[in-house]
């Protein structure tokens, strides 16, 4: 079995590389047997952050604590972490139990131990049958559930993977992004996983933590980063949003009443902190939550006016982008049959409404 899972926290963690600051006094909680992801472009600091937690980059300022301990300083081989790399990093020249097996071998476990130990992880990662083939014999798919079977079979406290299905086609990573998900659940331990894939995040993780310019700009549950992002930043990276831009008109009632320009204008419920008339504003709406109409439609309390400049079929759904004359054009999804009920031309005219509740209002800072 493997070793008990424990909660990882990074206080005030800071990578430099020279004058350059890659992660910017971080502050995460982990809790045990979690599920997270590191979401962000690249550059932002996920892989930094990951190698400070294995050992593998030395902590510029702040702590790592694993459990109780403090292992910022730790060597890597004892601070009971495990690491699957991108590339996979398996021996050529070793067969697949053998590749499993090693790191138990650099211990000092006997052969007998070793092999059996091997043995039960391939049967976890559904590879028992080819236990004496080399990785060049092995799929990408099948080197990947070796190398992560060769990450678990020293039972650590948590698992950390960099970017584990980039190397993959579209449809092997769907799939084996339900094999990580069992073996997390069936192991029970705590896994930290790199990506840069917003769809894959919202699939895994139980805590999406997203980075940008070396900060957390949010963490929490795949459902709360994606239906109430904090930031612009948020909003535009994790997809189906809209950012609309504007300034306050005016605060009455708990509402925030802003002013976007020729096109239109929007409401939102305020926050605790509401801006006051003449501020900058961002207010965050899903595109599927927003109405296209023709252009004759009368103005609601959120409206926006401009004409058609794309129409994408996807399938189940239609993604139309409108033009309403600011920096960014708003995207509009709706299911196929609903856009083929009334249909609409690239060049045509439309208006946009939503309901007052859909908007969110954004910070300008992360958190």
């Amino acid at each position: 079995m493997p070793a008990t899972a424990l909660p990882l926290e990074l206080v005030a963690l800071t990578k430099t590389y020279g004058d350059t600051v890659a992660v910017d006094a971080i502050n995460l909680k982990v809790p045990a047997g979690t599920y997270a992801c590191l979401l962000g472009p690249s550059g932002c600091g996920k892989t930094s952050t990951l190698r400070m937690i294995a050992g593998h980059e030395s902590v510029s300022g702040g702590d790592i604590v694993l459990g109780t301990t403090n292992i910022s300083n730790v060597a890597p081989a004892k601070r009971n972490t495990s690491m699957m790399f991108q590339n996979y990093a398996l021996f050529p020249h070793l067969s697949t139990r053998e590749n499993v097996a090693f790191s138990l071998k650099m211990k000092g476990v006997d052969k007998a131990a070793r092999e059996a130990k091997a043995d039960e992880l391939l049967d976890l990662v559904q590879m028992a049958p080819y236990g004496a083939r080399r990785p060049a014999q092995l799929s990408g798919g099948q080197q990947q559930r070796i190398a992560l079977a060769r990450a678990l079979v020293t039972e650590p406290s948590i698992l950390l993977l960099d970017e584990p299905l980039s190397a993959l086609d579209p449809f092997l990573r769907v799939k084996m992004r339900g094999e990580l998900k069992r073996l997390q659940q069936d192991f029970g331990i705590t896994f930290i996983h790199v990506t840069h894939s917003q769809e894959e995040a919202m699939a895994l993780a139980d805590l999406v933590v997203v980075m940008n310019d070396g900060r957390i700009e949010q963490a929490g549950t795949a459902r709360e980063v994606f239906s109430r992002p904090r930031t612009p930043f948020v909003a535009r990276f994790i997809g189906g949003h809209n950012v609309l831009e504007g300034r306050v008109a005016g605060v009455d009632d708990g509402v925030i009443r802003a002013d976007l320009g020729a096109a239109g204008h929007a409401a939102t419920a305020a926050a605790a902190k509401a801006p006051t008339a003449g501020d900058p504003v961002a207010i965050a709406v899903r595109a599927d939550h927003i109405t296209l109409h023709p252009a004759s439609t009368p103005a609601e309390d959120n409206a926006l006016s401009g004409h058609i400049a794309s129409i994408q079929y996807q399938g189940s759904f239609v993604e139309v982008r409108v033009d309403t004359g600011a920096e960014e054009q708003v995207l509009v999804t709706m299911p196929d049959t609903i856009f083929d009920a009334a249909p609409l031309s690239e060049g045509e005219a439309a208006h946009l409404t939503w309901p007052i509740a859909e908007g969110h209002l954004l910070s300008a800072t992360s958190a």
